[in-house]
């Protein structure tokens, strides 16, 4: 398996940067990591003016400024785990554009399949977390996989239904939705992406914030309003009853004086 591999780059302290399934190859029934180009030390702080990847496989703190890592490797690495599950690439039919990117920081992920064993999708779920620290080191990757082989009836009947699916024409590259013109897989540079993005996030997450403090506002008018019409509605009858108070005093000072002047 490719965590293998994966476990091997990390454990030397290295990060590859740029996996997807194009980087991926399978020679005597052993996968290989392909183009190590943008590989770099774990631990090297410079920073690239350019970011190069495939859109689906980047991990959403990337697009959020952030600095590859091992643990955005390790995103990389369950959107090919989702990959092998279905025969298909992540997000084939859409355009890899700037909404895409919006979507992913906001927590967009392919759906994942129903004859997915469990304990499969729960592992690729952690893989591809918002959140990088939650995500399982290549280490961990590798006793999940480990702990896997003890359920083999259960990889079995997936890969049963698997290909009870591909029989029926629901599953596979060529059952799948037609594959989008712009969805691209090979590696590019997304920088100017990636910055129209970060100002769509922003701009969205202005106009969001704004449209609460109107919200907020406006409930504190409405408020405030209400009192005021509580106060004036309470004022107006305690003023109706002090009116009626003085009415019914004069009607009883006019009937004691009559009743003085008939003595």
């Amino acid at each position: 398996m490719f965590y293998f591999r994966l476990r091997n780059i990390h454990n030397n302290n290295f990060i590859h940067r740029d996996i997807h399934s194009g980087n991926m190859l399978l020679s005597r029934c052993y996968w290989r990591v392909g183009d190590l180009g943008l590989s770099q030390p774990a631990n090297n702080s410079s920073s690239n003016n350019e970011i190069y990847g495939v859109v689906p496989y980047i991990a959403p703190e990337i697009f959020k400024g952030a600095a590859f890592s091992k643990e955005s490797d390790v995103y990389s690495y369950g959107m090919i785990m989702w990959e092998l599950t279905t025969g298909c690439k992540p997000f084939a039919n859409i355009e890899h554009n700037v909404e895409l990117i919006c979507e992913i920081i906001d927590g967009k992920r392919p759906e994942i399949t129903n004859d997915t064993p469990e304990c499969f999708a729960n592992l690729m779920k952690k893989c591809w977390d918002s959140d990088p620290l939650k995500r399982p080191t290549s280490y961990e990757i590798e006793n999940s996989f480990s702990k896997m082989h003890g359920g083999g009836e259960v990889f079995e009947q997936a890969e049963k239904k698997r290909l009870e699916l591909i029989k029926l024409k629901q599953l596979g590259p060529e059952f799948s939705e037609k594959s989008h013109p712009k969805a691209i897989y090979t590696s590019r540079a997304l920088s100017s992406l990636i910055s129209k993005a970060s100002t769509m996030s922003s701009m969205i997450s202005l106009n969001v914030k704004q449209e609460y403090i109107t919200q907020e506002y406006e409930f504190d008018i409405d408020n405030i309003q209400r009192l005021v019409n509580f106060s004036r509605k309470r004022n107006f009858e305690e003023l109706k009853n002090e009116t009626n108070e003085t009415q019914k005093n004069r009607k009883y000072t006019k009937a004691d004086n009559s009743d003085d002047e008939c003595c």
